[in-house]
Parts: structure tokens; sequence; C-alpha cells
């Protein structure tokens, strides 16, 4: 197993699998970077590098108690990407992890950075405010916390429900999925997940959009239950230069999973443009 030891002291877990040129995935809340090896096996037997991490508190990670903020996160990645000299690579990155992937660009640059994705990403602002409208309540994430404090395993298994919209008709996913789902986010810390719905809620990214100057990919579902496309994949799409928007129509929020060989497609689209 491959760690890197980050500056205050946490263990990062990484997968790195294959070589070319290199494409970082940032996985989502409460995941892995297991979520992705539908997408890493892929560009990995085309000649890609692919890489992914367990975000700190997640997977097989170390569990601090802080450092569940975006700023952190993003240093934590501008680490790994120096520890690996990962050069021209495209970053990836699916729900919170969309955050992870934006802020270090506004951090750190894009002189490592040849392209981004954000995969139905809560950038660039999730909550309802005053003057983001489009969001959900603050309640709905109070809720989050309450149910996750009350019995996490039953409140996440519940929630897969409306991450993969199994509740539309004709919608299918495996018990398999299911149950890898559950498996992998009980791994993480309670309070790191508990932490993250403060930081992937209420974190403001719309100054970081303006900073991004590489091609974006914005992926969105239009059927997203978990976070709708009006106030994150169509606004980001509109605030960043140039960035392409795809809506896949009936799509729920998990669609690396669902629509895997068409978001497959569309980063590799993407890649090779």
């Amino acid at each position: 197993m491959s760690f890197l030891t980050l500056r205050d002291g946490t263990d990062l877990y990484y997968k790195d699998w294959g070589s070319g040129q290199p494409i970082l995935f940032s996985h989502g809340w409460p995941l892995s970077a297991d979520m992705w090896d539908a997408q890493m096996m892929f560009f990995a037997e085309r000649g890609y590098r692919t890489v992914a991490f367990d975000r700190r508190g997640f997977g097989r990670s170390g569990q601090p108690w802080t450092g569940y903020d975006y700023d952190t996160f993003a240093d934590d990645i501008a680490q790994l990407i120096e520890a690996l000299d990962l050069k021209d690579v495209v970053l990836v990155g699916f729900s919170m992890g969309g955050g992870d992937v934006t802020r270090y660009i506004a951090r750190h640059g894009s002189a490592r950075v040849a392209r981004l994705a954000l995969v139905s990403a809560v950038t660039p602002l999730f909550v309802k405010t005053a003057d983001h409208p489009e969001g959900p309540e603050p309640a709905m994430f109070e809720g989050l916390r309450a149910g996750l404090l009350a019995d996490r395993p039953q409140f996440l298994d519940d929630f897969s429900t409306i991450f993969y919209g199994t509740n539309r008709p004709g919608a299918k996913v495996s018990q398999g999925i299911f149950k890898q789902t559950l498996q992998i986010a009980l791994q993480a810390s309670i309070k790191g997940t508990l932490d993250c719905v403060t930081a992937f809620s209420g974190t403001d990214f719309r100054a970081d959009m303006a900073k991004i100057d590489v091609p974006t990919l914005v992926i969105h579902g239009d059927d997203d239950q978990v976070v709708p496309i009006e106030g994150t994949g169509k606004l980001a799409a509109q605030m960043i230069k140039g960035a392409t928007l795809k809506v896949y129509p009936g799509a729920p929020h998990a669609t690396c999973t669902t629509h895997k060989d068409q978001v497959n497609a569309d980063l590799l689209a993407l890649i090779e443009g």
C-alpha cells in the first residue's frame, strides 16, 4: 500500500496505476479512491497514469481530529502532486471532490495542470444563501448531521437510494454496489464525515471560478437529487471561462457508476482535445 505522510503527520493513501500523462481523481463524500475503479482501469489500460487518493479521514488514510476544510484538502493534493512529480495533470473531481481540485487551482495555480473535469460537483456553492437562492436550505445539512449522529450505518445505507437514483422508475443498481458503498463509507472517521458536511455544504467557490484557466468539462445529471444541477453544474459552467457543460438526461448523482461508460468517453474526449 502506498502512503504519503502529509505535513501535519497524517498518512494519505493513494493508488498509482499505469504510465503516461497523469490523471488525478478526487472522490466524493463519504467514499474513497475505490469509487474511481471504472475510470482508473479504463484510462490505465489506454496509456495514462491514473492516481486516486483517500481524502484525509476517509478510506485507508489517517483520521486526524482536524483539517477537514478545503484549504487543507487543496494543500494535501498539492503535496501529493509534488511528491509524485505530476506534470500536465488532468484533475477530475466528483461531488465534494470537485471543490478539492478547484481550490487546488485557486491556491496553487495551474502550472502543473492540463485539464479540469467537475463531475456532479458541489461547485461553485451548494447551500442556499441570500445571493444564491438555487441551493438547498441549510436545514437539509443539519438533517444530514443529525442522521449521521443518530445511526450512521443506517443513514448512509438509506442515502444510497438518492445517491444512485434507485427511487426512480427503471433505475438499476446492483446490491453489490450498495454493499460496497456502505462498506467504503463506514471506513471513514465519523468526525471527518461530519466535518465534511460543513465543508462541502458551506464553502463558497465562486471566487475560485475566475482563477480556473485550463480547459474545463462540467458533467452533471439533470436528475441529481443530492447536488441539484441548477445551483451547481449549470452555474459553474457559466462562471468558468470557456467551460463545456455536458448534461446527462435523467442521470442521478452517482454518474461515475451509473453512467460510467459515458463519463469515461467524455473524459477521454476532454483529454485528447
